[in-house]
């Protein structure tokens, strides 16, 4: 159910733009509104650093992670997402997984300066199986950070999110946690991160009021 959910969306999903409004080829985009919010300096990514992107999709913030130099590693359940990913990006240098996060990072040995997720793994992954294994793979004093949608006042925890099919059959139902930032604090200290902080990026004027949730830690 899971791929098939992702491979649905990944059809839906528009494909990123030629260039930002800066025009630069890759870009690093931790919201749901273009050109807006910080880029890739949250990760403090460094030449020769390597980098996981927990549900890389089709690869647009990771491509940005390869042309910094770094070993940009990418896992996603979704074909269909990869296949994107490796059309649009075909030399960029980045490796890819289709796999699972969990499963990826309990098996594949590797350990990361950084490991990140924009509306990917870490929103649609339980944090109490998601963050121990992050923990097991982040090299000391390296950076966790994931984006996501704020959480609906009083809806917290698992909750269910619809990805529309036709109008002839049912959406596609996956589960999602959604937390406030200070609970997401207590939980990231819990699983044993440090200097924890979690904040809610305005909307760009003009723009939805909906915000973007933005998760940093180190290991």
């Amino acid at each position: 159910m899971t791929n098939t959910a992702w491979d649905t969306y990944s059809k839906q999903k528009p494909e990123r733009r030629p260039t930002n409004a800066a025009g630069e080829t890759t870009w690093f985009n931790w919201t749901q509104y273009a050109d807006h919010g910080p880029g890739a300096e949250v990760l403090g990514i460094r030449p020769g650093a390597t980098v996981l992107d927990l549900g890389c999709g089709k690869g647009g913030n990771l491509a940005h992670v390869a042309a910094l130099d770094a070993r940009a590693v990418g896992v996603d359940v979704s074909l269909a997402q990869l296949k994107a990913a490796e059309s649009r990006w075909v030399d960029a240098g980045m490796v890819l997984h289709r796999t699972d996060a969990v499963w990826f990072l309990t098996e594949s040995g590797e350990h990361f300066d950084a490991i990140y997720s924009v509306f990917g793994a870490a929103w649609f992954t339980d944090p109490t199986e998601l963050l121990p294994a992050i923990r097991e793979r982040l090299r000391p004093g390296g950076v966790l950070a994931f984006s996501q949608r704020p959480a609906i006042e009083g809806c917290y925890g698992c909750q269910a999110s619809y990805i529309n099919r036709s109008e002839d059959e049912d959406p596609l139902v996956v589960k999602r946690w959604d937390y406030e930032p200070e609970r997401w604090v207590e939980i990231l200290h819990q699983h044993g991160f440090t200097a924890a902080t979690a904040r809610v990026l305005p909307a760009p004027p003009g723009q939805r009021t909906i915000g973007t949730l933005l998760v940093r830690a180190h290991g």
